[in-house]
């Protein structure tokens, strides 16, 4: 495990002294104003702050998937399907169109697989470790205002430009009521910033928050990020994928894609933590966790 990830600390520097200490200036203020979950402070993440463009909107599948951009994703998205198929089915489609990044993102699985060896991310039982981090309107959430009403469920999601991660948060807002109606909340973190998943999660109709893990602080205590690689950096370069500018950095990470339900206590009920981003957990196993909490 300290392996794994040993050689990904070194990236860490002088970017993260300024949020560190913005983080803490807003935790100083907050420990004031009573606690529903979010916080109306850290204006430094707002969207105000940025130049939002008139492009903003655009999907970055339009450049993974000329001639017809996102015809298969919208499909897939439209189909009624359980996730599992229509993941399978992009998957399938997009290797179709674009090989060289299928075969890519094949090697790159391959390669954390060794690595990995079952061991990423807090273990059932564990105590969740807390964030608090920015969403959309540069709103502070932490994971203990969220606790105080019940369950968690959290999506650690590659970004917003990925199409497993918008297949999936689209499965999660399709059961976002249910998951209410068993006492619960769902927050999805990535590592892009507000300018990009504000615009995001309101075009999608996204009905919980999108926080930003800013330079991966969050996902890195979790144990669960990971270099590119430089073929399928070459890759995102050459398709339009800016994970330089969605970030605010050079260092080309992700986190690997993973789901936590925490209970009230604080404690892991269930995860999946796959390093085979292209797979994730079925809702209607979100669901029926939940409803086994709620009878215990």
């Amino acid at each position: 495990m300290a392996a794994f990830f040993i050689f990904e600390i070194r990236w860490i520097g002088a970017r993260w002294i300024s949020c560190y200490w913005t983080l803490l200036w807003g935790v100083a203020i907050s420990l004031s104003i009573p606690k529903t979950g979010i916080d109306p402070i850290a204006p430094c993440y707002a969207r105000s702050w940025y130049s939002l463009q008139s492009n903003m909107h655009d999907s970055i599948e339009a450049k993974l998937e000329e001639p017809k951009p996102s015809s298969h994703l919208r499909a897939a998205q439209q189909d009624g399907s359980p996730l599992s198929s229509k993941l399978s089915a992009y998957r399938r489609e997009s290797g179709t169109r674009r090989p060289d990044i299928a075969k890519a993102y094949d090697s790159l699985v391959e390669r954390l697989n060794v690595l990995d060896q079952g061991q990423v991310g807090p273990k059932l039982g564990e105590l969740m470790p807390h964030f608090y981090l920015p969403d959309g309107d540069g709103r502070l959430v932490s994971l203990p205002s969220l606790l105080r009403s019940g369950p968690v469920v959290i999506s650690i999601n590659r970004g917003h430009w990925c199409p497993y991660c918008k297949l999936e948060l689209q499965s999660l807002a399709a059961i976002n009521n249910q998951i209410e109606q068993l006492g619960a909340r769902v927050v999805s973190i990535m590592p892009d910033s507000a300018w990009f998943t504000d615009p995001y999660s309101a075009s999608n109709g996204l009905p919980f928050p999108v926080l930003s893990d800013i330079d991966l602080g969050y996902s890195l205590s979790l144990g669960l990020i990971f270099w590119v690689g430089a073929e399928v950096r070459r890759l995102y370069e050459e398709v339009g994928i800016e994970l330089e500018k969605y970030h605010g950095n050079q260092a080309f990470f992700l986190p690997v894609a993973a789901k936590f339900i925490v209970g009230p206590d604080g404690l892991v009920i269930a995860r999946q933590a796959n390093i085979e981003f292209r797979e994730r957990i079925e809702p209607e196993a979100i669901l029926t966790t939940l409803q086994d909490l709620n009878t215990r």
